[in-house]
């Protein structure tokens, strides 16, 4: 049965001797500039200073690059083991979220500790911001064809029909890329919602921590990524570590400031 949509979009917007332009890369660019503008903005309201933010995502985005990366390239070893070149390809699609958030709170933290910043508001103001800059960055795994789910004869199924494209072939499928994108778009609204209301620093990014991760083991159930561990996907793997780190720490928090009466 045809799939209702068709996907017949070039991943390459230009291609001219060294340089290539990919929409994957363009769509990243766009999640993180959006994101940085939402963060200062937020900033603003909890008394933090742009020049601080900046300095913080000065930081944080080469850290996230590589932690992005690291683990795709973890996750597809058996590939990369046989083309080590394609490691630095990142150009070309590549970028696990995990493994942003991982590295991007690694660089965060270096730049927190060396400016003498607030570790729990800072992450309340980038909570927003990386839900934001997932969703945006889901666009480009569309575009590319990757992380799709498996074959279904449901109305919106997609089929890419492009040659050069990441999809495994022209079947239609469970665009897994758009599920992840809506549901991040979902918590968004959520956490908007819920920042004005949850005094408690702290407390919005570790439910943004939880809330998504809850999403991401099941979205990541639908996608055919290779078994990591038990069965299980790495995306799944760290869903459930990050579900079981972030909730109780949450509820730890939200106790702890009605305890103070925060």
């Amino acid at each position: 049965m045809p799939a209702t949509i068709v996907i017949d979009i070039d991943p390459i917007i230009f291609s001219g001797g060294p340089i290539t332009l990919r929409w994957y890369g363009l769509i990243i660019s766009l999640a993180l500039v959006v994101g940085v503008a939402l963060a200062v903005r937020e900033a603003g309201r909890r008394g933090i200073a742009e020049d601080d933010v900046l300095y913080v995502v000065l930081w944080a985005v080469p850290f996230a690059l590589v932690g992005a990366r690291l683990f795709h390239v973890i996750d597809a070893w058996r590939y990369y083991a046989n083309y080590p070149l394609q490691i630095l390809a990142v150009q070309e699609g590549g970028l696990a979220i995990y493994g942003g958030l991982v590295g991007g709170l690694a660089g965060g933290l270096v730049a927190v500790h060396r400016r003498g910043l607030p570790l729990w508001r800072l992450l309340d103001v980038a909570a927003p911001s990386m839900i934001l800059g997932q969703a945006i960055g889901r666009i480009g795994c569309f575009i590319n064809g990757d992380h799709q789910g498996p074959p279904t004869s449901l109305p919106w199924a997609t089929s890419y029909v492009y040659p050069g494209n990441l999809a495994p072939d022209s079947q239609p499928r469970h665009p897994a890329q758009l599920y992840e994108m809506l549901y991040d778009l979902a918590l968004l609204g959520l956490l908007l919602l819920l920042r004005r209301r949850l005094r408690r620093e702290g407390l919005l990014f570790t439910m943004y921590v939880a809330l998504y991760a809850f999403g991401r083991f099941w979205i990541s159930a639908l996608r055919e990524d290779a078994p990591f561990l038990m069965g299980l996907k790495e995306a799944q793997v760290i869903s459930v570590a990050a579900f079981l780190l972030a909730l109780p720490l949450a509820l730890y928090l939200r106790r702890r400031g009605q305890l103070l009466g925060a």
